[in-house]
């Protein structure tokens, strides 16, 4: 089972970026899909996450310049950024988990490799 990022890299503020979290090895179509990042020197923070049925949640300040979205089909989940900031600079992770409240709460099952946002000023 793998979890696999994809889309970081170096962007301007202002700017925007897609990333996306392909899965191979099992189907995660029922599963709870999240994003999660980590700044240097920062802890682990929860970004977004979105439920089989497309229901999404956000981490505090984020819903409107953040957008998670998932294509079942393609066992992928992606995560747009708009109106990037230099304060979004980090490592970002996706997840899965069956439940919600996992996702949410940090701790998921299954975590992809990560990567790196740089926004510069």
């Amino acid at each position: 089972v793998q979890l696999q990022a994809s889309g970081g890299g170096l962007v301007q503020a202002g700017g925007s970026a897609r990333l996306s979290c392909a899965a191979s090895g099992r189907t995660f179509s029922d599963y709870v899909r999240g994003w999660f990042r980590q700044a240097p020197g920062k802890e682990r923070e929860f970004v977004a996450s979105i439920t089989r049925s497309g229901s999404t949640y956000y981490g505090d300040s984020l819903r409107g310049r953040f957008t998670v979205s998932r294509d079942n089909d393609k066992n992928t989940v992606y995560l747009q950024m708009n109106n990037l900031r230099p304060e979004d600079t980090a490592v970002y992770y996706c997840a899965a988990d069956t439940s919600l409240h996992v996702v949410v709460t940090g701790t998921p099952a299954y975590w992809g490799q990560g990567t790196l946002v740089t926004v510069s000023s």
